[in-house]
């Protein structure tokens, strides 16, 4: 990974305490896996970054290489990365991702 790609996505994830690194945009998501992560960070209204990988494709290489986490969404939350689609969908249907944001002080909907 070239250092302007490591750059940008360190800057990502330092300047947005919920980035989301997606095959599209959080309003016109290109894969089931993006859309489904930004519907759970909506359905829990978190402001959130979602950065388009589809965009540039040393960025698309370079999150995996950056995470060492092989497929896109990528979500991060305060510097830490979280992890796909299948991960944010479990957090969040056990209620860890909502601890999570209430722990890095994140403002999000709670259910209750």
């Amino acid at each position: 990974m070239d250092q302007q790609t490591n750059e940008l996505i360190k800057n990502e994830i330092e300047n947005n305490d919920v980035c989301l690194f997606m095959k599209g945009t959080p309003d016109a998501p290109q894969c089931g896996f993006s859309m489904a992560t930004s519907n759970i960070l909506k359905v829990l209204e978190v402001n959130f970054k979602g950065i388009n990988v589809l965009e540039n494709q040393n960025l698309r290489e370079g999150i995996k290489v950056f995470s060492d986490w092989p497929t896109i969404p990528q979500l991060y939350v305060k510097n830490e990365f979280i992890g796909g689609c299948d991960i944010v969908k479990e957090m969040y249907e056990s209620g860890e991702l909502a601890k999570l944001f209430e722990s890095k002080n994140i403002n999000f909907k709670s259910k209750s």
